[in-house]
């Protein structure tokens, strides 16, 4: 009988064998689980990778950081800035079957701008109207010229959505989202997974080789890895530095590398409710003092193996919009001390919130010895990276650390963080003029105009220091060697036409 049973055994293997390739399911190791999968009210990072797979939006950004067609195919600007037309796709379906047209984009877009959760209210504030001028056109009147529109329509706000789908959920459209994307969605399940399935009727889908997606938080990098290596994920994305070498050494595992076009940073509460009012929300010297207390170049070598550079602006030093004149600041603990004795303090407690990864806790252990030489003593605050966006919100904080993952416009690195009603401005910072600065950049499609606006933001926020930035890391994934296709882009985004496993 037991060779019998072992002979059964073998010829189901082999049936197994010679039967069809099993589906593609790639699994996706998360630094952080998402918030809700509402493109009009989330704002993770991570939210905006599973968007990727999920939800169309009307342009893209390619890898070079141009905008591209993605739902729609062509645009136009009106001579005096102030209507955008664009032409859509046509013979394009959502997910749950209705079509895409010009009343789904107009509608998408009112929703953006009307409903009470919504963050995209201030990305879209530029927009007077959308409305559908044929079956697969639409146009956008604008209050005055804004030219980062365009580039705001290349993420959330440009995401379109099921009107029948957002009509029956409402504000809760994030329990089954549907979109109009290569992958439609499953299932969820808090800190745990997020499954995603290959959608049969999309319309580029002959670049779709992959049949299920599942995306997994996993805070740790070390687990991350190790998950990576025992075969349980296929790709992580924000590999540790740390183990960049050991990753390129790997024959199992390909290494994969670009520049950021985000930050690092960390935010003050000036007046978002009771926490803010402390001598650190009040008394822009003791900012001044705390990021002068810090060695940025330290920092990039200590924590990110060299691999991130030091900043102290909303783009890189690498960047044309950074102003050459706010050189990143060098470490100056003397300084730092007659400041906060300007201030009258000899020493100060601060709570610092941070994301509960070992990067960011190893990066914030270093800030609190640094600045400890100047006299702050800093107590660590670790949570769950949701739970801290989630505080920053209600104002439930007094120095919180979070990474922005950058747009291609400096609009998108700044606007909504530092204006009176941005909607990310988790500091509640308000300055007339930073508003009249930011607002006419936008209105501007003259380059050296807008950056002559920038830069003078720029000296104001440096001298108020709402927002203390510290550097720009790299986007690092590791990958199996099976999985072929992947091609890293700035912006961090894991794009999934085009790959392939096995």
């Amino acid at each position: 009988m037991k060779i019998l049973s072992r002979l059964s055994t073998l010829l189901l293997a082999g049936a197994m064998l010679a039967s069809p390739a099993l589906s593609a399911e790639l699994r996706i190791g998360l630094a952080d689980d998402a918030d809700v999968l509402d493109p009009a009210q989330s704002r993770t990072f991570v939210g905006r990778i599973v968007y990727t797979a999920m939800c169309d939006k009307l342009v893209d950004v390619s890898p070079d950081l141009k905008i591209v067609p993605q739902l729609a195919t062509e645009w136009a600007w009106s001579a005096d800035g102030k209507e955008l037309t664009m032409k859509l796709r046509e013979g394009v379906k959502f997910h749950d079957e209705t079509p895409f047209n010009a009343a789904a984009v107009v509608a998408t877009i009112e929703r953006n701008m009307t409903l009470p959760e919504s963050r995209r209210k201030s990305e879209l504030s530029s927009v007077e109207k959308i409305e559908a001028v044929g079956d697969y056109e639409v146009k956008f009147t604008l209050k005055a010229p804004d030219v980062t529109l365009l580039a705001q329509l290349s993420d959330r706000a440009g995401m379109i959505v099921s009107p029948a789908a957002a009509k029956e959920l409402g504000a809760n459209f994030g329990s089954k989202p549907v979109c109009a994307g290569p992958f439609k969605f499953v299932e969820r399940v808090q800190q745990d997974r997020i499954v995603l399935e290959k959608f049969a009727d999309y319309w580029d889908k002959d670049k779709v080789f992959i049949d299920k997606v599942t995306y997994l938080p996993i805070p740790d990098s070390t687990v991350r890895l190790a998950n990576l290596r025992s075969g349980e994920l296929d790709m992580i994305e924000r590999l540790a530095a740390t183990d960049a070498a050991s990753v390129k050494s790997d024959a199992a595992l390909t290494y994969a590398d670009t520049v950021s076009i985000g930050y690092m940073a960390m935010y003050v509460n000036i007046a978002n409710g009771p926490r803010a009012e402390n001598p650190f929300g009040k008394d822009k010297r003791l900012r001044q003092a705390f990021s002068l207390a810090i060695d940025r170049e330290a920092l990039s070598q200590v924590v990110f193996e060299g691999t991130a550079m030091a900043g102290n602006q909303p783009y890189p030093p690498t960047s044309p919009w950074f102003n050459k004149e706010i050189p990143v600041p060098t470490r100056d603990v003397a300084k730092a001390k007659e400041l906060m004795k300007a201030a009258g303090h000899e020493t100060l407690d601060i709570e610092l919130q941070h994301a509960n990864s070992p990067v960011v806790t190893q990066m914030m252990q270093v800030i609190q010895s640094m600045v400890a030489e100047a006299g702050f003593n800093v107590s660590l605050k670790a949570t769950e990276f949701a739970t801290l966006l989630s505080e920053q919100s209600a104002g439930n904080f007094q120095l919180s650390r979070s990474d922005w993952s950058g747009r291609i416009d400096p609009d998108g690195n700044l606007h909504q963080f530092v204006t009176c009603e941005g909607g990310i401005n988790d500091s509640k910072y308000c300055n007339a003029e930073v508003d009249k600065l930011l607002n006419e950049a936008r209105a501007s499609t003259d380059d050296a105009v807008r950056k002559q606006k920038y830069d003078a933001a720029a000296k104001i926020l440096n001298d108020d220091l709402p927002i203390i930035y510290l550097g720009h890391q790299s986007w690092i994934w590791a990958i199996k060697k099976e999985v072929t296709g992947f091609v890293p882009s700035p912006d961090g985004m894991i794009r999934l036409l085009g790959v392939k496993k096995g």
